[in-house]
């Protein structure tokens, strides 16, 4: 009867062990720039040109698309190395690998000036978001993600508690980090500073602002301050920008998440400049 007892704990307590062994394996030690998930942040990361180093594949998948993916890679020059699945789930942070994780060159940031000259190239007056420490990359992600469909020149992150160009934020932006112009700068109000200097306003979002978004001219030369998950902008942040919005709010909830505020204004921005 003891006897039973004790193998009845005992195998109640193996698969909790078991489980937690596997979550630790499971769980990559810190996060990399440079590993692209996914089979659309490969493919867009191949027709941006970008250099990628190796690319692991699920053994044994006979999905068509995947296996033109690979032989895309290859071509461009990738080393293609066909793996378990439970390998793949091991090297994961997105946890939707879909059966191809690649490593690639790191992102090349951009600088302040890139961007102004993205815009000038295009000969539109500059729009740019500036993410005052997000620390979510699914955040920065999906701010990417809209920055480049609403065709903003630019986003700027700060090198300190912020998030960068990761794997999750590249699945996150569902490719658009392939395309749009990320500076990493030492220090965010330095670079308001500067955009200030060039002639670039500096929006910024708080619920307090003074200035309804429908009222802010976006039509010149604009940057929109983001700031983080928690406290939003940080005070010298908020003191540094030219004006602070707020975003109309109707429901019960008083509050946006940072990436819904930030497509909210871009695309007042975009509707601004259509006319």
């Amino acid at each position: 009867m003891n006897e039973t007892r004790r193998g009845g704990k005992e195998q109640s307590r193996r698969p909790e062990r078991r489980a937690d062994r596997f979550a630790q394996r499971q769980t990559p030690a810190e996060e990399v720039e440079g590993q692209l998930e996914g089979r659309n942040a490969l493919t867009e990361a191949l027709r941006a040109g970008r250099t990628i180093d190796k690319v692991f594949i699920a053994d044994g998948d006979t999905d068509r698309a995947l296996q033109r993916l690979a032989a895309e890679a290859k071509e461009a020059g990738a080393v293609i190395v066909p793996v378990d699945r439970r390998k793949l789930d091991q090297m994961s942070f997105t946890r939707s690998h879909q059966g191809v994780i690649a490593l690639a060159a790191a992102h090349d940031y951009f600088t302040v000036d890139d961007i102004l000259e993205e815009a000038a190239s295009r000969g539109e007056n500059a729009l740019i978001v500036i993410c005052d420490e997000l620390s979510d990359p699914h955040n920065l992600g999906a701010i990417v993600r809209s920055a480049e469909c609403a065709g903003a020149h630019g986003v700027i992150i700060p090198k300190r508690r912020s998030v960068g160009l990761t794997a999750t934020v590249a699945k996150a932006s569902a490719g658009a980090v392939e395309y749009m112009k990320v500076a990493r700068v030492t220090n965010i109000n330095s670079t308001i500073s500067e955009l200030k200097e060039k002639g670039v306003w500096v929006f910024g979002t708080a619920a307090e602002g003074s200035v309804p978004m429908y009222k802010a001219d976006l039509t010149g030369p604009a940057a929109i301050v983001i700031g983080n998950e928690g406290d939003g902008m940080s005070p010298l942040v908020r003191k540094n920008c030219d004006m602070l919005v707020h975003i109309p709010m109707k429901g019960r909830i008083s509050s946006l998440n940072a990436s819904a505020a930030a497509s909210i204004l871009l695309y007042e921005a975009v509707r601004q400049r259509l006319g």
